[in-house]
């Protein structure tokens, strides 16, 4: 049904409907892994990388305080970075 749905929408509305093109929830994860793997191959560190992704104000105030979450998520999206281009992306191909 929804092929037929989506058909419809563009037969009447002359473009695509948003709603019948959900977003995929990983998106924004794979985005940031991108800027992640970028940014590790330009020689920027984690606290750098931290500074871009989640601004330098949370940074500063964040970065060596009681909680390593911040730099636990960045050391995260390092790793599956590294995975993605070593070849991990081969997987989003794979899972429809």
């Amino acid at each position: 049904m929804l092929p037929l749905r989506r058909f419809l929408g563009l037969c009447q509305h002359r473009r695509f409907g948003p709603s019948l093109f959900p977003r995929e929830p990983q998106t924004l994860r794979w985005l940031e892994m991108l800027r992640v793997h970028d940014a590790v191959q330009d020689g920027a560190s984690h606290r750098e990388i931290a500074g871009a992704l989640f601004g330098e104000a949370r940074v500063d105030s964040d970065w060596n305080g009681n909680s390593d979450s911040l730099r636990s998520r960045v050391r995260r999206l390092a790793r599956d970075a590294r995975a993605m281009a070593a070849g991990g992306y081969r997987n989003l191909l794979r899972r429809r």
